[in-house]
């Protein structure tokens, strides 16, 4: 099932990710539900908070993008297509030296979009959606999309990471969508409050 995408100025953005104690039926759901909204918004990465859950899972698949990646489990190359979709639940990322910027965009924040610095190369510790224990070494998209997914996990927003210039010249549009975020969530309050009665 399609869920709505959380967008800019929803609390929830801003929320630390619980850790997952149990991959339970709920949490394959969430995850299955994750993965449809992510495709069907042609993303490559979704984060529980951008459904509107704070827990440490997110979803990944740079199968829509020509921009290149490359992953390594255990010191061999692998084919991160072959890897694809991802699915991260309790993600712990290690960060080596040289870093990269490179153009980023997010499915919360439609139509904003920023060169964003980051480490180029990145190790990746997660369980995936059987519980198994997963660890590779990636950089490119891939490594570039993990870091902004597990960035939403600690309640870090792209924006956070944006320079100063990026940061002024979308300033207008980031008040426009919290204000429209703002408005929604008044009116689904209000919806809410009429069902109770």
């Amino acid at each position: 099932m399609k869920i709505e995408i959380t967008k800019y100025g929803d609390p929830v953005l801003r929320r630390k990710g619980r850790l997952v104690e149990e991959i339970t039926p709920e949490v394959n759901a969430l995850v299955e539900n994750m993965l449809e909204s992510m495709i069907t918004a042609e993303g490559v990465g979704l984060a529980a908070q951008q459904v509107g859950e704070d827990l440490q899972i997110c979803v990944i698949d740079i199968r829509p993008s020509d921009r290149p990646s490359w992953m390594e489990i255990q010191g061999s190359q692998v084919d991160p297509v072959q890897h694809m979709p991802m699915v991260l639940i309790n993600p712990s990322l290690t960060f080596e030296e040289k870093t990269e910027v490179g153009p980023e965009g997010c499915l919360s924040f439609p139509n904003i979009f920023a060169d964003i610095k980051r480490p180029a190369t990145i190790g990746v510790k997660a369980l995936d959606l059987s519980g198994t224990e997963i660890n590779f070494r990636c950089g490119g998209l891939l490594s570039r999309a993990i870091q902004h997914e597990c960035d939403h996990l600690q309640g870090v927003l792209f924006i956070d990471r944006m320079g100063f210039a990026d940061r002024e010249n979308n300033e207008e549009s980031l008040h426009h969508l919290r204000s429209l975020t703002k408005e929604r969530l008044k009116r689904k309050k209000f919806r809410n409050q009429s069902l109770l009665k």
